[in-house]
């Protein structure tokens, strides 16, 4: 991925208001981030922890989409599998959901998935971020073709908050 500036970020939200996208927190370590290593930026928002935030860069330019998750509850202690990266953790994936974009959204209309907690599948899947014994299960699949499948699942997710 390409790095991205606060401007372009902010720029890219599909389901929220410009007021919004205008006051949401944007991590100040973008300089900083293994943009290389990255099929998309994904982060929490340090004032509301209920909130994250997730950008991908298609080849038509970055799409942005806010996500909520639910309250921490005994239910995060189990062991359960990111449908993006099919890394599984304990206690370390959340079911985030995205409003709609449009007027659907605006009607309460949302789209939900289980994701890392942590939002940095593209790490897990490349070995650079552990999530411990038995995290990633044993593939036929090569490293590209876990990165493809990944990118595939976060695009058909965001393609559900556009439709």
């Amino acid at each position: 991925m390409k790095p991205l500036t606060e401007q372009e970020i902010r720029s890219a939200f599909v389901n929220c208001t410009k007021g919004e996208a205008k006051r949401l927190s944007v991590p100040r370590d973008l300089a900083d981030r293994p943009w290389d290593d990255l099929d998309f930026l994904g982060w929490r928002d340090p004032q509301a922890p209920d909130r994250a935030y997730l950008v991908l860069a298609p080849g038509e330019g970055p799409v942005a989409i806010q996500l909520r998750s639910s309250d921490a509850g005994s239910w995060q202690t189990r062991r359960s599998m990111c449908s993006l990266c099919v890394t599984v953790h304990t206690g370390g994936v959340s079911l985030l959901v995205a409003p709609k974009s449009g007027k659907v959204g605006q009607q309460g209309n949302s789209v939900g998935a289980y994701m890392c907690s942590d939002l940095a599948c593209s790490l897990y899947v490349r070995g650079k971020k552990d999530a411990g014994t038995g995290s990633r299960l044993r593939e036929s699949l090569t490293l590209e073709q876990q990165i493809e499948r990944t990118v595939a699942n976060l695009a058909a997710f965001v393609a559900k908050v556009r439709a």
